[in-house]
C-alpha cells in the first residue's frame, strides 16, 4: 500500500469508496468498486498484449520525468505519440519506474542486441522497468516496452529476459497494439448500430459479446506470431532459442507456488494476459529446433545478467510496505498489524488485501483527516452501505482512538474498525458470508489486537528484501543455500524457482546462484 492517503471529503463525495456492496478493486480516488467477494481480490491486471489499449487508469502519484535507457521513439509517428499518451498511467499504475545503473544496463544489452536482428531494426524503443513485483511485460504502440523487476527476478539468465523482450518487441513491429485497438473501436460501432436498429440494449450488448470472442482469438493468433517472430530473434542474435519455452515452464512453476490453491495455475500478471498453454510451449520449442539441438544452441548470458541483477529489490518496495509471512508493515507510515493463520496479505497499490479460509477477506486502507471529528459519526457519514447505526461503539486499539460497526449487504457481513493515529484514519473492513460470526469475530479482533505503532528501533531495523548473488562454497549444499532465503516460509521451493533447479538439481563448488536476503 503507498504511503498516501486519501482525504476524507474526496471519498465521501463518492458515496460508496469503501462501500460493502461495492467492495472490490479499484486505483482511482472515488471509483465505485467492484461487486462481488468472488473478485474482491483478483489484482486490477494490466491485460499486457491482449487488451492494454481497453484500460483507463489515472494516476494520482506524478509520474517519473526522467527517460530511461531508450528514448528515441519516432518523432511524427502517431503509434508513437499513443504509447506517449499512455505511458504516464502506466508508470504510475505500476509504482514508478526501477532505477539502477547497472540493471538498467543490461536491459539496454539484451534490448539492442534483439533491435538488430527485428523485423524493423529502424524502430527505437523506450524499454521501463517498472518498480512492481508483479511478473509482468508488455508494449504499446509506437515502442512502448516494459517490463517489471519481478519477472527479471525470476529469470535466470539473460536469454530468458530477451525472450520476453522479443515476444514484446514482435508485437510493436506486427502493429498487433493499433490492429487491435481498430477492431475493438469497428466492434462497438457495430455494437451501436444493432442497438439503434433493433432498438435493443439487450442485442446490442449480445453483439458486443459476440464480438470480444472473436476479439479473444485474434489475440491468441497475434500471440502465435509475436512467439515466432521472437524466438527467430533470439536464434538470429545469439541467444538460447529455448529460453521462451523454458521461462513459459518457470512462469507456470511460480504461479503454481505463488498460488494460494498450490493446484491452481493464477498468481502472475504475465500468465493472465499471454496464456500458456502446453501448445503454445510445444510451439515455441518447435520454432527453436531451427537453431540447433536443446541445451546446444545460443547463448544464455547467464554470468552478465546475474551481474546486472545483484541487488534487485525483491517484492514490496519501501514506499508500500512489508509483508512478512502473516504480519504487514509499514516503515513511513509506522504501524503494523497481522492477519490470523492461514491468510495470505497481498498488497496492492490501492490498499493491502487479505483473504482467508471459507471466504473470509479483509480489505485495509487509510484516509487522511485534519477535522479531528467523532470516529462514530465518521463511521456514520454514509461511506459504508448497509451500515448497522446502532452497532457503532466507540472504542480504543493500542491507545489509538477508535470506533466500530457492523454491516451487512448481499450474502455478506462486515466488520467496520476505524483507527486514528495523528492525521490518519486507518480503515479495516473484514468481509464473511452471511451466518458466519465466528470468523467474523475472530479476524476482527485479530486485526484491532496486532494493529500497533512501530517503535524506532523496529523502523529502523526493516529493510526491504533484495536479490544477492552469492557463490557456491565448499560445504555448501542446496538445502543451505535455501536456508538463508528470507521473506517465505517455503525457502526450498522458492530457491529453486529462482535458480531455475529442478527436483533432485544440485550445486557446486563456484557456481553462482540467486537467494533473497536484506
Amino acid at each position: 500500500m503507498k504511503d498516501r492517503a486519501l482525504t476524507v471529503e474526496s471519498t465521501k463525495a463518492s458515496g460508496s469508496f469503501f462501500s460493502p456492496m461495492a467492495f472490490g478493486q479499484g486505483r482511482s480516488r472515488g471509483r465505485t468498486f467492484a461487486k462481488g467477494l468472488p473478485v474482491l481480490f483478483t489484482a486490477l491486471i494490466l491485460a499486457g498484449c491482449q487488451s492494454i489499449l481497453e484500460q483507463s487508469y489515472e494516476p494520482d502519484v506524478a509520474p517519473s520525468q526522467t527517460p530511461q535507457i531508450v528514448d528515441e521513439v519516432q518523432k511524427n509517428d502517431p503509434r508513437a505519440e499513443m504509447g506517449a499518451r499512455e505511458h504516464p498511467r502506466i508508470v504510475a499504475s505500476y509504482g514508478g519506474e526501477y532505477k539502477d545503473v547497472k540493471t538498467e544496463q543490461l536491459v539496454a544489452r539484451i534490448t539492442g542486441a534483439l533491435t538488430i536482428v527485428s523485423e524493423n531494426p529502424a524502430q527505437s524503443y523506450r524499454i521501463t522497468i517498472l518498480n512492481s513485483p508483479a511478473i509482468n511485460a508488455f508494449a504499446l504502440p509506437g515502442g512502448y516496452v516494459y517490463v517489471t523487476r519481478g519477472l527479471l527476478a525470476l529469470a535466470t539468465d539473460a536469454s530468458e529476459v530477451a525472450a520476453v523482450l522479443s515476444h514484446e518487441m514482435a508485437h510493436v513491429t506486427a502493429n498487433h497494439g493499433i490492429e487491435r485497438q481498430q477492431r475493438e473501436e469497428a466492434e462497438v460501432i457495430a455494437s451501436r448500430v444493432v442497438t439503434e436498429v433493433l432498438s435493443s440494449e439487450l442485442a446490442g450488448k449480445q453483439a458486443l459479446a459476440r464480438s470480444k470472442l472473436r476479439l479473444a482469438a485474434f489475440s491468441r493468433n497475434q500471440e502465435l506470431q509475436a512467439d515466432l517472430i521472437g524466438v527467430r530473434m533470439l536464434g538470429e542474435a545469439g541467444y538460447d532459442p529455448y529460453a521462451a519455452a523454458r521461462f513459459l515452464d518457470a512462469m507456470g512453476a511460480y504461479a503454481r507456488f505463488n498460488a494460494v490453491d498450490p493446484n491452481s495455475d493464477h498468481g502472475l500478471d504475465f500468465l493472465s494476459s499471454h496464456p500458456s498453454t502446453p501448445q503454445r510451449v510445444d510451439l515455441a520449442r518447435r520454432h527453436a529446433r531451427a537453431f540447433g539441438i536443446e541445451g546446444q544452441a545460443g547463448d544464455k548470458g547467464r554470468d552478465y545478467f546475474l551481474a546486472g541483477i545483484d541487488g534487485l529489490l525483491y517484492g514490496d518496495s519501501p514506499q508500500e510496505g512489508y509483508v512478512r509471512g502473516e504480519t504487514f508493515l509499514h516503515a513511513n507510515l509506522g504501524i503494523r498489524f497481522e492477519v490470523p493463520p492461514s491468510f495470505r496479505i497481498d498488497n496492492k497499490a490501492e490498499a493491502v488485501m487479505a483473504t482467508g479460509p471459507g471466504e473470509i477477506a479483509v480489505r485495509f486502507d487509510l484516509v487522511d483527516d485534519k477535522s479531528g471529528g467523532s470516529l462514530t459519526d465518521y463511521v456514520a457519514s454514509g461511506w459504508v452501505t448497509g451500515l448497522m447505526p446502532e452497532t457503532i461503539r466507540s472504542a480504543f486499539v493500542n491507545g489509538m482512538p477508535a470506533a466500530t460497526a457492523r454491516a451487512s449487504a448481499d450474502r455478506w457481513d462486515f466488520d467496520v474498525t476505524v483507527i486514528r493515529n495523528g492525521v490518519k484514519i486507518y480503515r479495516f473492513l473484514t468481509a464473511v458470508p452471511k451466518g458466519d460470526a465466528a470468523g467474523l469475530q475472530a479476524t476482527a479482533t485479530k486485526l484491532r489486537s496486532t494493529f500497533r505503532r512501530l517503535s524506532p528501533s523496529e523502523i529502523s531495523n526493516l529493510k526491504p528484501l533484495r536479490i544477492r548473488v552469492v557463490s557456491v562454497e565448499k560445504g555448501d549444499t542446496v538445502q543451505t543455500l535455501s536456508d538463508r532465503m528470507l521473506g517465505t516460509d517455503r525457502k526450498l521451493e522458492l530457491f529453486r524457482l529462482l535458480n531455475g533447479m529442478p527436483i533432485g538439481g544440485t550445486v557446486s563448488v563456484g557456481d553462482k546462484v540467486k537467494i533473497v536476503s536484506e
